[in-house]
């Protein structure tokens, strides 16, 4: 039972990825772990696949030369949580009643029946997370809700279709968790629960945003929210860096009104807080999984002042750094 990609024209193999604890449902198995390197005239990447218990999880960072179509098939079926981190992609079967289609920053819940067609992925740059369940295992954590009727028919019928008829985007608390999926350094039975409980908990930021789709609405047009996500990518790789929001707004090309207001309607939060609050998550990974004092990480962190450092971890957390660092050193 598997997923292959072809080229458009179904003669060339890009890659195939297999399913077994989708379909047999396997469960108390041992967690699973492959990455598959991606070299072709195609495209380059590489491919990541964790699996357990009817559940497989896959995240693709690919570069491709152009844009390009594949033909795709699978021969089982699955609940899918997908969330489109970068580029555009779109799906062509006849298995579902229109085209779906993904740009940046977006996600849905996908039910596929052993679904052919082809797919054009439409930029250079393509990251995709995606969660598979065994349909069985995915009913349980349905709510008995009539929202949810028209998913659980769809699935019970086994005609395939999407959640939603439109796509919502990936917010702050959704990021932060698929980051902490996919950098997740724990081992055997630790990351299983870990993973289940990240699973859940992302699945209910989902549900979440279907059950309040009435209130889903932004005044923002989709040209500054992507300025507004790739303001939080540049933060993401330069924590421990000093940007002013004005530098950070003409980065994107934007203004800082645009910037302070439109950031707070996506993520929540101000530019600032979010910043600090990334930064403090680095810090607390950082004392737990790596063996660094916290008068590296302090300095690591863009911090002169180690006890500066110290008490803006204490105000994110509630305890000084030296708290969990002496818990860990201890273990």
């Amino acid at each position: 039972m598997a997923l292959r990609l072809y080229n458009k024209e179904g003669t060339e193999l890009f890659m195939e990825s297999k399913f077994p604890c989708i379909v047999d449902n396997i469960i108390n198995e041992p967690i699973h772990e492959n990455i598959i390197c991606i070299d072709s005239h195609l495209g380059k990447g590489y491919y990541k696949e964790i699996y357990f218990d009817g559940i497989h999880m896959d995240f693709w960072v690919l570069s491709l030369a152009k844009d390009t179509f594949f033909y795709f098939e699978s021969d089982y079926e699955n609940v899918e949580m997908l969330f489109s981190l970068k580029g555009k992609n779109t799906i062509f079967s006849n298995n579902f009643v229109s085209n779906i289609s993904f740009e940046s920053n977006h996600h849905n819940i996908i039910y596929a029946n052993e679904v052919n067609g082809k797919i054009k992925w439409e930029s250079k740059d393509l990251q995709l997370f995606k969660i598979n369940f065994n349909p069985n295992i995915f009913k349980r954590f349905l709510p008995n809700e009539k929202l949810f009727y028209n998913f659980r028919n769809c699935i019970e019928k086994g005609k395939s279709g999407t959640f939603s008829p439109y796509n919502y985007c990936i917010n702050l608390q959704m990021y932060t968790i698929i980051e902490e999926i996919i950098e997740c350094k724990k081992i055997g039975l630790y990351k299983k629960m870990f993973l289940e409980s990240k699973i859940i908990e992302l699945l209910l930021l989902q549900l979440e945003q279907f059950t309040d789709q009435g209130n889903y609405s932004f005044t923002l047009k989709k040209r500054d929210i992507d300025k507004i996500y790739a303001v939080r990518e540049i933060i993401m790789k330069n924590l421990n860096k000093n940007i002013s929001l004005i530098e950070l707004a003409h980065l994107v090309g934007t203004n800082e009104f645009m910037l302070k207001k439109g950031f707070k309607e996506l993520f929540g939060t101000t530019v600032f807080k979010f910043w600090n609050d990334a930064k403090m998550e680095q810090a607390r990974s950082m004392l737990i999984q790596e063996n660094m004092n916290i008068k590296e990480i302090s300095y690591f962190m863009g911090y002169k002042n180690q006890r500066h450092f110290a008490s803006a971890f204490k105000r994110k957390f509630g305890f000084p750094p030296s708290h969990l660092n002496n818990i860990y050193r201890n273990i």
